[in-house]
């Protein structure tokens, strides 16, 4: 019997077996932590299949490494999604419109159905951040970034007022939570998965402001302040959710509304610091602009 081979047939297993057991594994083991239990046989079993499948997975982390550089090295595709900053920015506004007018419907359906301002008030804040994804997407695909600063200057702008009116949606919704003790309850799995989307989301926004500011174009960082905002919403609603879920009764209701207050207040803040930051930074641009078009005529 050839251990050798057997060793290396458990960890290194066929590409078609591995496509089998990641979702099977995964499967098993959100079953048997949320309807089964986390003794029953099965629940060993996935933890078992769990552990051997991302043991194998880390053994073929190497190769999948090298074959998706190779891959992005030579497909045209990705070539040009790696080299178009418009594209990429382009796509990304267009998802994230979609994404917003789609669940802003919804919410202001809520507030219809329910009559409860509190849907309105979420409804109308992801309405204003359609419309300003909007400006700057119908900027985006008539002009190429950097061929008007004033007029980029001018959406920039635009977007920092738009803003201002965001925060007194965001300041309903601070209240709905604080006042009136509004908050969401959501199952174990479902408050984690929404925490790693908000933590991924608050990350990638931070990054993007600062690697999209190198190409010096307002309409590229206004898309990302866009993406800022919301993601810092995100957290107000998970610090919410995190507290009924994972709430084990030791921290009474005084408290609780104390620390929803104090995380709104920070949300808040941000999103008015970026606002006038933009508005100003634009002004001062625009200003400066308009006193050198003289002094390039005489």
């Amino acid at each position: 019997m050839d251990f050798g081979k057997i060793g290396k047939a458990l960890l290194f297993p066929h590409v078609a077996l591995l496509c089998v057991l990641i979702p099977l594994s995964a499967v098993l083991l959100v079953g048997s932590m949320v309807f089964v239990g986390t003794e029953t046989p099965i629940a060993i079993v996935s933890y078992v299949l769990s552990a051997y499948t991302l043991t194998v997975l880390c053994f073929r982390m190497p190769r999948m490494i090298r074959f998706f550089k190779s891959f992005r090295e030579q497909n045209k595709l990705l070539i040009r999604w790696q080299s178009d900053t418009r594209l990429r920015v382009n796509v990304s506004l267009y998802g994230s419109l979609l994404w917003n007018v789609a669940y802003a419907l919804l919410q202001l359906w809520l507030g219809f159905y329910h009559h409860t301002f509190w849907f309105y008030s979420l409804g109308a804040y992801y309405v204003c951040l359609a419309v300003m994804r909007s400006l700057l997407l119908r900027y985006s695909v008539r002009h190429t970034p950097g061929e008007s600063i004033r007029d980029e200057l001018i959406r920039y702008r635009a977007c920092g007022w738009v803003f201002l009116v965001m925060n007194l949606a965001l300041t309903l919704i601070v209240f709905f939570m604080v006042y009136w003790n509004r908050t969401f309850h959501h199952h174990m799995i479902t408050a984690i998965a929404m925490a790693a989307y908000t933590f991924t989301a608050l990350g990638t926004s931070i990054l993007s402001i600062t690697k999209y500011r190198k190409y010096n174009s307002p309409v590229f960082s206004a898309s990302k302040a866009i993406s800022l905002a919301a993601a810092s919403v995100s957290m107000l609603t998970l610090t919410s959710t995190m507290l009924t879920t994972f709430g084990d009764g030791t921290m009474d209701a005084l408290t609780q509304k104390r620390m929803l207050g104090g995380v709104g207040f920070a949300v808040s803040g941000v999103i008015v610091a970026q606002a006038i930051h933009m508005i100003v930074q634009s002004t001062k641009e625009l200003k400066r602009m308009k006193n050198e078009v003289p002094n390039v005529k005489s």
